[in-house]
């Protein structure tokens, strides 16, 4: 184990507690097949990660119980979230040991009792952990099929990054003919808030950290951009948009925060998206009362719970977009299962463009 210690699947000779049947999903296998999965033992120091603190273990295959599927995992996003995950830092945060990751893309293997899913549909699964493995037990309602002439790399791209910046463009009601700034507008998130709003009629202004970055904002229909490691993101704001910019999409957080706050239009809305820049702003609430705007927190995965109509709707249209080829997640790069430290440490230092994924 990694510890060092002569040890079994679930317990080893001094004690150390190995595996955790309830998080790692395990049910009563007797059919002796296993699977390979990332198990973390421990909640991990600050990045850059290194392979040994994300082990690959051989685990008793999956046995789905009443309601749930288990899912032959073809390639598993990774996530900013992952990265916090795996820390102990996210809002949610699993019984340890467990496997990160939260969303994947496969084909069904194993049905529980009830499940209205068949064995080898192809499918996107979501759910808090258990994606960086070759199998993962999900409830079988939250399966989404993919889309029809999607792969399974882009497909495993598209719920978490299109989900929220879908409900966060519907949450500030963005309108054909409206000004929207993306922050970090060629991760994930900010590629599909670039092309959703498009679609929605919307006039997109891109900021992200390289010229190499933005040319990818260009090419997937943004119509402005702005360097914010070279030029001043307040002063562009202020010089080319003096009237404000009606939405800001913000997943970066930090000292940006305030720059894009101070160039909103009056009755704007600031959506909070994320802080990838590991700092969270602290702004002066001032500036939402002079400019009379909305500063509205965006959790996809609490939505996803709490109002799963909504979010069915939701999945709908993209599923459709995507079958219509008006929206596209980038997959720029893929790991196998033994490098995931390598794909977070991209994801953490913010040198991901699109997506990228895993390839158990």
């Amino acid at each position: 184990c990694m510890k060092g210690y002569a040890c079994n699947r679930f317990a080893c000779s001094r004690g150390f507690k190995i595996l955790n049947r309830t998080s790692l999903g395990i049910r009563n296998n007797t059919s002796g097949s296993t699977f390979d999965a990332i198990v973390l033992n421990e909640f991990l120091p600050s990045p850059p990660f290194r392979a040994e603190q994300l082990p690959v273990r051989s685990l008793p295959s999956l046995v789905p119980s009443k309601g749930m599927a288990v899912l032959n995992v073809k390639a598993a996003a990774v996530n900013f979230p992952d990265v916090l995950m795996v820390q102990g830092k996210y809002q949610v945060k699993p019984a340890l040991p467990f496997s990160p990751g939260f969303e994947v893309s496969g084909t069904v293997l194993a049905i529980g009792e009830g499940a209205k899913v068949r064995e080898g549909d192809r499918v996107i699964g979501f759910h808090t952990h258990g994606g960086f493995a070759q199998q993962m037990l999900v409830p079988a309602k939250t399966l989404v099929p993919i889309p029809e002439g999607m792969g399974f790399e882009e497909a495993s791209a598209l719920l978490m990054a299109y989900g929220t910046s879908y409900h966060a463009l519907d949450k500030a009601s963005l309108k054909a003919g409206q000004r929207i700034l993306v922050l970090g507008a060629s991760g994930g998130v900010g590629l599909a808030a670039i092309q959703i709003a498009k679609i929605l009629g919307a006039h997109v202004i891109a900021a992200a950290s390289s010229d190499d970055k933005l040319s990818i904002c260009k090419a997937h229909g943004a119509d402005e951009v702005i360097n914010y490691s070279s030029g001043d993101l307040k002063a562009f704001l202020k010089e080319q948009h003096p009237e404000g910019v009606d939405v800001v999409f913000d997943p970066v957080g930090g000292a940006l925060t305030e720059a894009a706050l101070r160039g909103i239009a009056w009755n704007g809305r600031h959506l909070v998206i994320g802080f990838a820049s590991g700092e969270i702003p602290r702004v002066p609430l001032n500036l939402a009362l002079l400019k009379g705007c909305q500063i509205v927190g965006v959790f996809w995965g609490d939505f996803v719970r709490r109002e799963p109509a909504e979010c069915a709707r939701q999945l709908a249209v993209l599923s459709e977009w995507a079958r219509d080829g008006r929206i596209r997640p980038l997959v720029s790069a893929r790991f196998p299962l033994t490098q995931a430290h390598a794909a977070l440490n991209a994801v953490a230092e913010r040198r991901a463009v699109g997506k990228i994924v895993l390839l158990p």
